[in-house]
């Protein structure tokens, strides 16, 4: 049996952090992470196409909370305490700088995970936390005074247990064991799959400010909307995809979406077009794109609105202006399916928020146990938010801890 005062279970980005956070408030415990991998971090390593998208320069808790269809209420009190500019300062103390990016995502300025990464095995091993891979934790079991853990080759035992394991079914399992309610985990930032003519061979075109709705639901989103090789992604769609997260899983991901590619109602867009065919008699409609939209998209919409290739402005009928209007403003396309969005796998679902204190992210069961990041029901849209509930946690709970 090996003894230690804390052990944290997942090194990933809460682990980590967590574990450095507790050895700098309490330089005499003696702390180890265990990691289930043959290294760590490796969400920190693909997160942001490889820079690692540290946070997001949003810094009015309430306004940050929106950024959560899942623990927007459990998270303002947190952010009260640690949030995105105390993670700024955090970096910065430790020589590493962020820059913010015209989204508001924020990266390392060197636009490499790796930065973050060596910042935390640099700390850990400044302040003598051991980090300890290939322990796959198999069993949890509380003991009159702390915790004993065993994993597939040693036994722990511990006063204090954190655990960060992220979206992990077996260690879900285990606190089922220990009387902890799972919420049912289901995917919940994915691109639509769709198949369908007006977007066939254009890969790569971006509408950049359109609105979409899911017909059937109260759910809809704006902002950019990017053309894919097998159907639609960008925020527009990754908002969607949290915030519907359960919904769509209970739809199986076959749904129909309605688009405005141009944010203005059908009526408006009719009488733009009937101004058009009047300023731009002579003009071919295919070459002519109207409304910002990128040429390739403009030119699918005109072919699907019952027009040919030659048509000009002045020969379009009533029914050619309005099939155009609909195709700009109401077109509707049939979700067929989701992929992964890059490499970035996040779930809803985990530990059921009612069993946290989150003052603390002890667990309300059992004294001592404690959780940080996606291993609870949290979840955030892209840009950085899903990281910062992993700070915020880990630093609350490594105070706590640390006392």
């Amino acid at each position: 049996m090996i003894k230690k005062d804390v052990v944290i279970v997942g090194g990933g980005a809460a682990g980590f952090f967590a574990a450095i956070n507790i050895a700098e408030n309490n330089p005499n415990l003696k702390i180890a992470v265990l990691e289930r991998g043959n290294e760590g971090l490796q969400k920190v390593k693909v997160s942001g196409g490889g820079r690692c998208n540290v946070t997001h320069a949003e810094f009015i808790p309430q306004e940050l909370i929106k950024n959560y269809p899942r623990g927007k209420k459990e998270l303002l009190g947190p952010f009260h305490q640690f949030m995105t500019g105390d993670t700024i300062e955090w970096f910065q103390k430790r020589g590493v700088e962020l820059k913010i990016e015209e989204d508001g995502r924020m990266f390392p300025a060197t636009n490499s995970s790796q930065t973050i990464i060596d910042c935390f095995l640099d700390e850990a091993k400044k302040h003598k936390v051991e980090i300890l891979y290939n322990q796959s934790v198999v069993n949890v079991s509380p003991q009159s005074r702390g915790f004993e853990i065993s994993t597939k080759g040693n036994k722990y035992s511990c006063d204090k247990l954190l655990i960060a394991t992220g979206s992990n079914p077996k260690i879900w399992a285990l606190l089922e064991n220990l009387e902890h309610t799972i919420s049912q985990p289901v995917p919940s930032l994915f691109t639509f799959d769709v198949k369908d003519e007006r977007i066939k061979d254009i890969p790569g075109v971006v509408a950049q400010n359109v609105e979409i709705k899911i017909l059937g639901t109260d759910l809809c989103s704006e902002g950019p909307l990017l053309i894919t090789h097998v159907g639609f992604s960008a925020p527009a769609i990754l908002k969607l995809s949290a915030f519907g997260a359960i919904e769509l899983a209970k739809r199986d991901y076959k749904f129909p979406i309605e688009i405005n590619f141009i944010r203005q109602s059908f009526e408006d867009c009719l009488n733009i077009l009937k101004t058009l065919k009047h300023d731009l008699a002579k003009k071919i409609v295919f070459k002519s794109a109207q409304f910002d939209l990128p040429k390739r998209l403009w030119q699918k919409l005109v072919l699907v609105s019952n027009m040919n290739k030659d048509a000009r402005w002045a020969d379009l009928n009533k029914s050619q202006l309005e099939d155009l209007a609909l195709q700009l403003t109401q077109a509707i396309f049939q979700v067929d399916g989701k992929s992964t969005f890059k490499e970035e796998f996040v779930t809803a679902g985990g530990i059921d928020l009612k069993e946290i204190n989150f003052k603390t992210f002890e667990s309300k069961l059992h004294k001592d146990l404690y959780f940080a990041g996606e291993i609870i029901n949290v979840d955030a849209v892209t840009g950085g938010f899903n990281f910062q509930n992993a700070w915020t946690g880990a630093y609350i709970a490594a105070k706590s801890i640390s006392k």
